[in-house]
């Protein structure tokens, strides 16, 4: 089966009745988890960005305290496990401001934790990954907030 493009959904969803949109986005939540993260935020958190904002910071959180520190392969994994989770939670927002703020958070911590970046060119390379997607992000946001984001980045050594 071929999936209808944006547009024709748009028309389509247009003709339906209150009760019938309901039960779209019911069944729509019930086939994928994703659906389902993304109807919550949509729902309960896009009202409000910066609790969204602090929620995430507190998922960054206990996902670096879960992580082994006794290998830096240990590291790496769980690394790339905060940044898998990050970039889908930040998809749902698509606010660049809530991207800079979680992913500077987020390097801060790794600085913060003292892993050692230099020693493994893997985390090394996630590293500067996301202090190039916050300046990405950067672009977007006004020229006062890029100002203050960029000292930060700075003094995180992007």
């Amino acid at each position: 089966m071929k999936a209808a493009s944006l547009a024709d959904i748009k028309r389509e969803l247009k003709q339906r009745s209150f009760d019938e949109l309901l039960v779209i986005c019911l069944r729509l939540g019930r086939f994928k988890k994703d659906n389902k993260e993304l109807l919550t935020y949509l729902l309960f958190e896009a009202g409000d960005e910066t609790s969204y904002v602090k929620l995430l910071k507190e998922d960054v959180d206990d996902m670096m305290d879960e992580i082994n520190m006794s290998h830096l392969y240990y590291v790496k994994k769980g690394l790339q496990k905060i940044v898998r989770a990050l970039n889908k939670s930040l998809r749902y927002s698509g606010n660049k401001q809530t991207e800079v703020e979680v992913r500077l958070y987020f390097c801060r911590r790794i600085m913060e934790s003292g892993i050692a970046i230099e020693r493994h060119t893997t985390i090394n390379n996630l590293y500067h990954r996301e202090i190039k997607r916050i300046e990405k992000a950067l672009v977007g946001l006004h020229e006062d907030l890029q100002a203050d984001y960029r000292y930060e980045i700075e003094r995180l050594g992007g």
